[in-house]
């Protein structure tokens, strides 16, 4: 079914007609090949799952909301990740993998170390409909939020929303995660993982993240690529957190 499931805007109930427009739609006439009273998956904004019957009218087509599913309820703990923007298209495998897994939201931003071409506009959007398609396909009820590109300063300055904010820093002190990261994570709802570059942080940086309560964590004797680094953590979290 996840092939099936369309995200649509607002809130919506039992029993009405939501239109379907844009690429959902040209996915569903001619990907799917799926007919009037076909069945799809509907997502509203509120994040309600309902099966849907598909019907056309004057030649627009949408879905008939015919039974409220449950959803899948997530962690209790709200895992965000800010990304330092990387190369090429390494930033859409981040979002594809990180919305898979469960992260809430991703802040991408540019630090020292970044090299990017114009990240923001069109790339943006494009990120957008990656976490969108990953939603669909991973069976997620929500989709991960992707905020606009900013400085590495203003996250920050963001970081006193968090209860927990993690540095994976390979300068960090040695101490294996899997016997620090339960007291760390102990009472946290909300947690933040900030990852570096490709060229990894500068000292001023780090000393700056560190000032602002981030917590620096070894991943270990190898160095791993900021693409790398983001899903590790984010998958070590999440099983560390499954089932509380």
């Amino acid at each position: 079914m996840p092939a099936r499931r369309f995200f649509v805007p607002d809130v919506h109930r039992l029993g009405e007609l939501v239109a379907i427009d844009g690429s959902d739609a040209h996915k569903i006439a001619h990907v799917l090949r799926l007919r009037d009273g076909d069945e799809i998956e509907i997502v509203d904004s509120a994040g309600a799952v309902f099966a849907a019957r598909l019907e056309s009218r004057d030649e627009n087509l949408a879905a008939r909301l015919t039974e409220r599913r449950a959803s899948h309820a997530g962690s209790e703990v709200a895992i965000d990740v800010a990304q330092a923007i990387p190369k090429g298209a390494k930033m859409e495998f981040v979002v594809e993998k990180l919305s898979e897994l469960g992260v809430r939201a991703l802040l991408p931003f540019e630090s020292e170390r970044t090299v990017v071409r114009d990240p923001r506009d069109a790339k943006l959007e494009r990120w957008r409909r990656v976490a969108r398609s990953a939603a669909q396909q991973s069976g997620r009820s929500d989709v991960i939020a992707i905020e606009e590109p900013a400085a590495f300063t203003q996250v920050c300055e963001r970081m006193d929303r968090y209860d927990l904010v993690l540095l994976p820093w390979e300068l960090a002190e040695p101490q294996p995660l899997r016997g620090r990261l339960p007291e760390l994570i102990a009472g946290a709802r909300r947690i933040l993982v900030v990852i570096g570059p490709e060229g990894g942080f500068s000292h001023a940086e780090a000393e700056l993240a560190q000032a602002a309560r981030a917590r620096p964590i070894w991943l270990g004797p190898r160095i791993l690529r900021t693409e790398t680094a983001a899903l590790a953590v984010a998958a070590i979290l999440g099983y560390e957190l499954l089932g509380r």
